[in-house]
């Protein structure tokens, strides 16, 4: 009997100094060369250094993926782009049903569909695109589902090109770029984007504008696009505005992640805002008020819970 009551006492002496399960969760990123996969790092060493017992697991992926990825259990936090997690909060293509469990949990900055063509392709238009060398990123990422709206917006499909490459990263993307293989690099990042930057540091490029007709369709389908301007002198020898498509990247979780979580996530940013533009400058100057505006997909009640406690929402 005493030596019962010793082991009883032993194990309710070490449930007191045992830690609190560690809450592990997945975190989808980007393609290797883009700005999502720095990002996420800098996040995950934020999350982790302030929130007692979360462990972050980083992976690679793309805006639709992600969706899909944390919709189907696969991660538990994403990063993607507001217009295409729109269309898979309404089950429109290229997903195969409503993405039902994925929430927002904060918009951190405009991201820039790029057309980058070199100097000598003489593609001024997107209708010029027609008979020509693309590389843009894999089937089903935010950037290609782009890419073939726009060419179907302007009578076109894959098939009116010469050749189509899909690649993984923008590394690749570039090289094809920089050897002559392709005439036109399709990208939806930053501006500047560290991709287009270094190749224009080997090849004269220039950027495509978007011109009304097509942006006026893509905003009828989608009203999470929007018409952006990259400004003269982003990129070596631009020495004028050039119009773009634009959508914001935006911060994404299980609707089923604790709220607690979510809430400290949340909180992290917006006090950590410098932390996050360190690694991607356009962040710089982003308000709570800025990460919770409305862009049609559901709140994690975490992120709401925050935003109505500093007078976001």
């Amino acid at each position: 009997m005493r030596i019962s009551r010793l082991i009883a006492a032993a194990c309710l002496g070490a449930a007191f100094v045992l830690p609190a399960r560690a809450q592990q969760v997945t975190f989808m990123t980007g393609p290797q060369g883009g700005s999502w996969i720095p990002l996420g790092g800098a996040l995950k060493g934020l999350w982790e250094k302030e929130i007692s017992g979360l462990q972050i697991q980083q992976t690679p992926g793309a805006g639709i993926a992600n969706v899909r990825g944390v919709d189907e259990g696969k991660a538990q936090i994403g990063i993607a782009n507001s217009a295409t997690t729109v269309d898979g909060i309404e089950g429109r293509k290229p997903y195969p049903h409503k993405a039902t469990h994925v929430c927002q949990v904060a918009n951190l900055y405009p991201q820039y569909f790029q057309v980058v063509a070199l100097a000598n392709s003489r593609i001024n238009s997107l209708k010029d695109l027609k008979g020509k060398v693309l590389v843009t990123q894999p089937k089903g990422n935010t950037a290609e589902i782009l890419t073939s709206i726009v060419l179907q917006l302007n009578g076109m499909s894959y098939d009116s090109l010469s050749k189509v490459n899909f690649q993984a990263g923008y590394t690749d993307a570039v090289s094809l770029m920089k050897d002559g293989h392709a005439q036109v690099f399709t990208l939806g990042t930053t501006a500047p984007a560290s991709a287009v930057m270094d190749l224009a540091s080997a090849r004269d490029v220039h950027l495509v504008p978007v011109d009304d007709h097509t942006m006026g369709a893509l905003k009828k389908m989608n009203p999470g696009y929007n018409r952006l301007i990259i400004k003269a002198g982003t990129y070596p020898k631009q020495d004028k505005d050039v119009a773009v498509i634009g959508y914001s990247t935006h911060i994404i979780a299980r609707c089923d992640l604790p709220e607690n979580v979510v809430y400290k996530m949340t909180k992290t940013m917006a006090t950590h805002v410098s932390d996050m533009a360190a690694v991607v400058k356009a962040i710089n100057g982003a308000t709570a008020k800025d990460m919770a505006i409305d862009i049609g997909v559901p709140f994690h009640k975490g992120a709401a819970k925050y935003y109505r406690e500093v007078g976001a929402l």
